[in-house]
């Protein structure tokens, strides 16, 4: 169900795109902006042909019910840190009516498992959550 984001995919990331700043605007207005999305649609054509992105979708007979947004960054030749390679998780999205279904955990898992065919050292995932959900 987890496979890599194709060019056909495009609408539906977008849609999760939107889902993704409307939360981010519902609990942070004063950072983010109610309209737009992180990405364009050709800014998403560029990424998805980028060999050190890694983009996936969960597919459910060809609907798009998430989205996972990662990027291999390699620190090979830092004056400080030891060359390695990390997967950074730049974005997981559900569609909301999919929620509660554990699809991001497997979207996670799958990101755990990708870093580890790539070599990876680590996977770097952040979160933040609103005052309101804290209770």
């Amino acid at each position: 169900m987890i496979r890599r984001a194709e060019k056909k995919d495009i609408p539906a990331l977008m849609d999760l795109l939107y889902q993704v700043a409307e939360v981010h605007h519902n609990i942070r207005a004063d950072l983010f902006k109610h309209e737009g999305t992180k990405y364009t649609e050709k800014e998403l054509e560029e990424l998805l042909s980028d060999d050190s992105h890694y983009i996936y979708v969960y597919d459910d007979n060809g609907n798009v019910l998430a989205h996972l947004f990662s990027v291999l960054i390699t620190d090979d030749g830092d004056t400080v840190l030891t060359d390695k390679k990390t997967l950074y998780i730049d974005d997981i999205c559900v569609d909301e009516n999919n929620r509660g279904k554990h699809i991001a955990s497997y979207m996670y898992d799958f990101a755990v498992d990708l870093a580890r065919e790539l070599g990876c050292y680590n996977v770097t995932l952040n979160v933040w959550r609103s005052e309101e959900h804290t209770s």
